[in-house]
């Protein structure tokens, strides 16, 4: 039923509890299908994907080309696109069918749907900023790529797909998606604070809003890449 693609680039220390969370939704058949699209990995990804059982794909490095040419593989009726820092909850896949299921035989208009953005990590600041980023997806509906995204295929294919954008990919996709056609999950999905632990959460806010700020302003995702790296 469903298709989950991965993008990955040195994953090896966070890919291991990501694949493991989609165990139970394999073991239930709503998985079938797991493709890690690597941007050219040298640590031990590739092992781990391949012991895992995932189709591994090789990719140009850049997520939006990754995600790309793994939907390109992909044989499910749904795809489900998710970082390899992100781990969704116990459970998620019930929500997940219920809502594949109402869109499939017509009880809810064809949409998408991305999930409650968590960090794994304690504070105020993480909390915090999950309270933000749920505001956000509330007013606009506009998740990042690190809450997921549950897609069928024929409205990703539909509405062109994954661009070959160095940054903002996600934002890309979501803004042609439009909000009409977007749902928020209440199942949680799980992300590495590490970049935010590592810059400090005000810096990777700033540079983030910053970031979507220039997008928004018509400013290239090559040039905004290129000042933020």
């Amino acid at each position: 039923m469903i298709s989950v693609i991965i993008p990955t680039l040195n994953s090896a220390h966070v890919l291991g509890p990501t694949l493991a969370a989609l165990v139970p939704a394999v073991v239930d058949g709503v998985v079938r299908q797991v493709i890690v699209a690597d941007g050219g990995s040298s640590d031990a990804t590739l092992d781990i994907a391949d012991a895992a059982g995932a189709e591994i794909v090789q990719a140009e490095k850049g997520r939006g080309v990754q995600l790309a040419t793994g939907a390109q593989k992909a044989r499910s009726p749904w795809l489900l696109f998710l970082h390899s820092d992100t781990v969704l909850e116990p459970g998620w896949h019930h929500e997940a069918s219920d809502f594949m299921e109402r869109v499939d035989i017509g009880r809810h208009p064809t949409a998408a749907a991305a999930f409650r953005f968590t960090l794994d990590d304690t504070g105020i600041a993480p909390r915090l900023l999950e309270a933000g980023v749920s505001l956000r997806c509330g007013l606009l509906r506009l998740p990042y790529g690190d809450q997921g995204l549950l897609i069928p295929a024929r409205l990703y294919n539909e509405i062109g797909g994954f661009r070959p954008l160095p940054l903002m990919e996600d934002v890309d996709l979501v803004r042609r998606l439009g909000r009409r056609r977007l749902v928020m999950l209440r199942s949680r999905a799980i992300t590495s604070a590490a970049r935010f632990k590592e810059s400090g959460y005000t810096l990777r806010v700033l540079r983030n809003l910053s970031c979507l700020t220039l997008y928004y302003l018509r400013v290239s995702p090559t040039t905004i890449a290129r000042l933020y790296g």
